[in-house]
């Protein structure tokens, strides 16, 4: 009986373990080292910062503090699509450190929104890019990253997601309206995300991101050329025919590089948008 009893026990115990084991949390190791990272920076900013190395001028003793300084804030949202087959695999990637890549957030397709990162911390999410003066894009951005192999469309369910993320953001940090752009804008010819069906109307219509009335006839000035036009605007065009492809998918849903009067009239709108915000 005793001994019975002992297996009963043992098989409970296997079946405890079993369960447990096949329902941990699957980034509880990537969780570990996401903590162990954020001490880390914190055990650096807690550290004397003052320049101790330079020669032939004089050193001061004592740390002086200032009183007048906060966290770094975002000003910036760009928006991706994962270019990855599902969500998971996309947050297998960036729970790797092999990879080199993250985001702030993560949204499913089915609006699942997983935050990965402290929003005033600096995830790696633009690679080399270009806004107007700004070449640390990642330094002053949020990252958002959405689950869409690159072809497809955006499911309704993600983007009423966004939307509601989206306005979070722009609340707490003060987020201009023009500065919710792609990654393909700050990165021509190197990225093409959000793919070409992303709805920017939608968005600018819910208060994110630059637009321009559709049946309004403007014209750029006399002596204004394109190029300058997109530069204008924030785009880099060290190579304008890969600019003006980045704008063509952003605002005109268009694959070409052909320049109409109409895309000519949504640039005078879009400089003239810029100028007044």
């Amino acid at each position: 009986m005793l001994f019975t009893r002992k297996l009963n026990v043992l098989f409970v115990l296997i079946l405890f373990i079993t369960f447990f084991a096949c329902n941990k949390f699957p980034y509880a190791e990537s969780n570990k080292i996401y903590h162990q990272q954020q001490s880390l920076l914190l055990k650096k900013i807690k550290e004397n910062p003052g320049i101790q190395t330079i020669d032939q001028l004089p050193k001061a003793t004592e740390w002086v503090g200032t009183t007048n300084f906060d966290l770094r804030k975002p000003n910036f949202v760009i928006i991706h699509h994962t270019a990855q087959n599902s969500c998971e695999q996309t947050l297998r990637t960036f729970t790797l450190e092999r990879t080199k890549v993250s985001a702030h957030y993560v949204i499913c397709k089915d609006g699942t929104i997983h935050h990965m990162l402290n929003d005033y911390l600096r995830a790696w999410h633009g690679g080399v890019a270009k806004w107007g003066n700004n070449t640390d894009i990642n330094s002053s951005s949020i990252g958002i990253e959405l689950d869409n192999n690159g072809f497809e469309p955006f499911d309704s369910a993600q983007i009423n997601s966004l939307i509601l993320l989206l306005a979070k953001l722009k609340d707490t940090y003060k987020i201009p309206v023009n500065n919710f752009i792609g990654h393909g804008d700050i990165a021509p010819g190197r990225k093409v995300d959000p793919n070409i069906q992303f709805p920017w109307a939608q968005l600018a219509l819910n208060g994110f991101g630059a637009w321009y009335e559709p049946n309004l006839t403007d014209s750029l000035p006399a002596g204004l050329s394109v190029p300058l036009a997109l530069s204008m605007i924030g785009y880099d065009i060290k190579d304008s025919n890969n600019a003006i492809l980045a704008f063509k998918r952003h605002f005109r849903q268009d694959s070409t590089a052909n320049i109409t009067e109409s895309d000519k009239s949504v640039l005078s709108q879009l400089i003239k948008n810029k100028l007044t915000h």
